[in-house]
């Protein structure tokens, strides 16, 4: 399964849709994810916090998208890029609690900041977890 694939379905995309090319993820992003993604996405990462998925979208932005039942292009962004991430990590960790806590707990190589808090931050952030990620796949982080 690619990539693109794997991240859709997690967030809960059909399959054909999203999953039978990056570009056709790209569009699906673009046009709004389905409100249900951003409650996937957060139950992978915080199952016990009912409020996490706040970080992710504002109350005030969710309400509004709930009389469009999607997020906006922009808030599908954010979510693609923690399910990204989320996959990458839970395939390395081989444990979906020890990607969350790799996500939660600062790291050396991060600045001792927070994984979570780059990705939800911007893409360059996600990039930056990204290659620790990468690193600790092929066993060269700290």
């Amino acid at each position: 399964m690619g990539e693109y694939a794997g991240v859709a379905k997690l967030l809960g995309l059909k399959p054909g849709t999203a999953t039978d090319s990056g570009i056709a993820y790209l569009d699906c992003v673009e046009q709004g994810l389905p409100l249900a993604s951003l409650d996937r996405i957060a139950s992978c990462l915080a199952p016990r916090d009912r409020n996490f998925k706040y970080r992710i979208v504002s109350k005030a932005s969710l309400a509004r998208s709930k009389s469009h039942r999607r997020l906006s292009a922009g808030h599908s962004v954010v979510v693609s890029r923690l399910a990204s991430v989320w996959t990458i990590a839970a395939r390395i960790w081989k444990s979906e609690d020890a990607a969350r806590d790799f996500l939660t707990r600062g790291h050396p190589l991060l600045g001792a900041r927070k994984p979570i808090d780059l990705i939800l931050e911007n893409e360059i952030g996600a990039e930056l977890v990204k290659s620790v990620l990468g690193r600790l796949e092929f066993g060269s982080a700290v």
